[in-house]
């Protein structure tokens, strides 16, 4: 008798995951598009480059807001 392995379907990426569009971004912050290019580009705010796309990692915005909650507290 043959032994068939199935493949998981293909499952949607967890939210750790995730990348993010510059606009999207500026909806999360309740930022414009030139506030979120010098967090960019200062690397407050950590991005990949796909080609010729920017994308954040949902994790890195959430590092970025803990630590400006963390500096707003202390």
């Amino acid at each position: 008798m043959t032994s068939y392995q199935t493949t998981p379907p293909h499952q949607a990426p967890s939210t750790s995951q995730e990348l993010l569009t510059v606009p999207q971004v500026m909806a999360r912050l309740q930022l414009g598009r030139s506030a979120v290019y010098d967090l960019l580009r200062t690397q407050q705010l950590a991005s990949i480059t796909l080609g010729r796309a920017r994308r954040i990692p949902t994790h890195a915005l959430t590092d970025f807001i803990r630590t400006r909650d963390q500096e707003a507290a202390a």
